[in-house]
């Protein structure tokens, strides 16, 4: 009964977080026009996030094996309510940058920690559960996060920002009153190594048998913030769109992603096996990144962005569970590189896209359907060649820390 109290406040902290930056997806290109910018600095607002997230995340869970899960939790969710906070209040464009800089530093504390803290707490027979729940808050706050988002910007664009920042502090309050400390101090690590990500050892990984697997785990994520990214720009260019328009179309993205993922991947993988969803959902990410150039009604928006997403959704569990396959030992190595390479994705894509945006709005998608159709035909020739225990490159390779 305690451990299910304590499940629900991760629950309930993960939403928290990720509606926070769900919040800020829809607002932010009209947040950025009123200071004059332009789409390169809409895709570098996202990508800083995500960088600081790279480097940070892995830190933070080694300072929780270290110092304990509560206080990380703690500091992760407060620096989430500091940083929106900023962000409502910020008048110029460093104070923006500076802001989501800090949101990724401190905010990347939770998932690490909320991860571990199930670990510490569950026995092994139930813990994908509760990996899952922590999963499905993620989804939750996603699918929350751009319809709130986009409905308290009618009345101040800032509001959405103060709400989430108070919603955080509410997270934190419930972490300091009511959750447990999970890791007692004789089972914590105090002469673990603290560092970031290794730039080489991710290098030669990628050169490895294993390399196309997680340049297509890039891929995903490239694909998705590549069209995130410039989004709201774009729709606010072409059609108009206010800030209350652009967070229900990430709201339909949000749900269609999780229907795919929790309902769709698993029988079609079943049916035709990983590698056909793979190709195929690379070639139908590749068509409709291009049909979402053609609508010019509000349903031919939500009809070709939904379809794009159905088809990028379904990549991510495929690869992962070829990559969790053919990497029988070193499962933890291998996870670790496949999500190092999906953060990746998530720092190129938009930096791609607000670039290409400031060149032609239509550039980001016909650039991104390019992507896509060369993975399309790479994947044709190299997964037809079954993968094969070669894969041995995550249980020899060592995860160094530079």
């Amino acid at each position: 009964m305690k451990n299910n109290k304590n499940i629900i406040i991760l629950f309930f902290t993960m939403i928290v977080v990720m509606m926070g930056f769900g919040i800020i997806i829809p607002i932010l290109p009209f947040y950025i026009e009123s200071f004059g910018a332009s789409g390169k600095a809409l895709g570098l607002l996202m990508a800083i996030f995500s960088i600081m997230q790279f480097i940070f995340a892995p830190i933070w869970g080694t300072l929780s094996d270290r110092f304990g899960r509560k206080p990380i939790l703690v500091i992760g969710v407060f620096g989430n309510a500091l940083s929106l906070l900023f962000f409502g209040l910020s008048t110029q464009m460093w104070m923006m940058y500076a802001s989501r800089a800090l949101a990724g530093i401190l905010s990347s504390a939770t998932m690490p920690t909320a991860m571990a803290y199930i670990g510490d707490t569950t026995e092994a027979k139930n813990r994908g559960g509760g990996m899952g729940v922590i999963g499905a808050a993620m989804g939750v706050g996603m699918v929350l996060g751009p319809g709130i988002g986009g409905s308290l910007a009618k009345t101040n664009l800032s509001l959405p920002f103060f709400v989430a920042a108070a919603l955080s502090l509410l997270a934190m309050i419930l972490i300091l009153i009511i959750l447990p400390e999970s890791l007692s101090k004789e089972e914590r690590q105090s002469d673990q190594k603290i560092s970031g990500p290794s730039i080489r050892y991710l290098w030669k990984a990628l050169m490895g048998p294993m390399g196309f697997l997680l340049l297509l785990a890039f891929s995903v994520s490239f694909a998705l913030t590549n069209f995130e990214g410039v989004f709201g720009l774009y729709a606010q260019y072409r059609y108009n769109y206010d800030p209350v328009h652009v967070g229900f179309v990430l709201t339909v993205v949000g749900i269609v992603s999780a229907v795919a993922q929790g309902g769709l991947t698993g029988p079609l993988t079943k049916r035709f096996g990983e590698t056909n969803v793979i190709k195929g959902s690379l070639i139908s990410s590749a068509v409709w990144f291009v049909l979402m150039l053609l609508p010019k009604t509000p349903f031919g928006v939500y009809l070709t962005v939904g379809f794009f997403v159905l088809s990028n959704a379904m990549l991510r569990p495929a690869i992962s569970a070829i990559i969790s396959r053919e990497a029988q030992s070193g499962q933890g190595i291998a996870m670790g590189l496949n999500n190092a390479f999906m953060s990746l994705g998530r720092i190129i894509g938009p930096l791609w896209a607000g670039t290409m945006f400031d060149i032609n709005l239509t550039l980001p998608y016909i650039s991104g359907a390019i992507v896509m159709a060369i993975l399309f035909i790479t994947s044709l020739i190299w997964l037809h060649a079954r993968i094969n225990p070669a894969a041995d490159v995550f249980h020899q390779a060592e995860p160094a820390m530079d």
